[in-house]
């Protein structure tokens, strides 16, 4: 009987998510910039916030910040943030006018870079493939990409979410190994979301995180598919951080306009750790 009791007992210890037994996906919280602040605007920023965020050990944090502050923010960005680069060319050089490498942004010492995002989708022509090739680009030049998929209103509305999100992560991880999907994010950004003020549910957002999630199970096996971490990005904010942060398939969150506030990306970050 005693037997027994403890074969149950295991196997529920089993059965429990890895995230509630280990910790095993930090929180990662990022904002993106886009194409805002000065460079005294962005230093006020860091200067504000570089010291009050939580310990890397618990939560990461990123700003995705313009190519030409890069630099300077880096110098200021402390131990516990981190400057990422808002994107970077497929190619490490070559006749590309206003483009960004990997070996530059390597040299400044850029730790993560944003790919795929749906405004790089939509107004730079950005397809699947070259999404692809940004990733091996950034791989290739020891960054680590945060990729973004998610679907428009329309394709929400006619339950293609999932066919959406299917194609779009299937290409952007074509070529890539198992090993090397241990240094890649996915963020789940529904377009009809990203600055609408209109944000999915929680139970949304985490129902197609775990599709992504189930997606990387059937790519790359269940070591991979419970390690990789999940963002989920659109109108998020300090009001709905909480319970997005709290559901099991969403490991953090990348933010837009409420992360150019120091006071709420504080917030945030802070939430995440929780």
């Amino acid at each position: 009987m005693m037997l027994m009791h403890a074969i149950v007992v295991m196997i529920v210890i089993v059965n429990k998510p890895l995230r509630k037994i280990d910790n095993m996906r930090k929180p990662i919280i990022a904002g993106n910039w886009k194409m805002f602040k000065t460079r005294d605007e962005a230093l006020f920023f860091i200067i504000q916030v570089s010291e009050k965020v939580p310990s890397s050990k618990d939560v990461e944090t990123v700003v995705f910040a313009q190519a030409p502050m890069m630099r300077c923010l880096i110098k200021r960005q402390g131990s516990n943030l981190r400057i990422g680069a808002q994107n970077l060319h497929f190619e490490d050089e070559g006749a590309y006018t206003g483009e960004v490498s990997g070996p530059l942004l390597k040299s400044y010492n850029v730790e993560y870079v944003l790919i795929g995002h749906s405004e790089r989708r939509e107004y730079f022509h950005e397809t699947d493939e070259i999404v692809n090739w940004k990733i091996k680009a950034a791989l290739r030049n020891q960054l680590k990409p945060i990729v973004c998929v998610g679907e428009k209103l329309e394709e929400r509305e006619n339950n293609q979410t999932h066919e959406v999100l299917s194609r779009q992560v299937k290409k952007a991880f074509s070529g890539i190994s198992a090993i090397e999907m241990k240094n890649i994010v996915i963020a789940y950004e529904p377009i009809w979301a990203i600055g609408t003020g209109r944000t999915a549910t929680a139970d949304m957002a985490d129902e197609a995180c775990g599709y992504i999630r189930k997606l990387i199970l059937e790519l790359y096996g269940k070591v991979v598919a419970e390690a990789i971490r999940i963002q989920y990005g659109g109108s998020v904010k300090p009001e709905n951080i909480e319970e997005l942060i709290a559901k099991e398939n969403i490991d953090g969150a990348l933010i837009g306009g409420a992360s150019l506030e120091p006071d709420k990306f504080i917030f945030m970050a802070n939430a995440a750790k929780k």
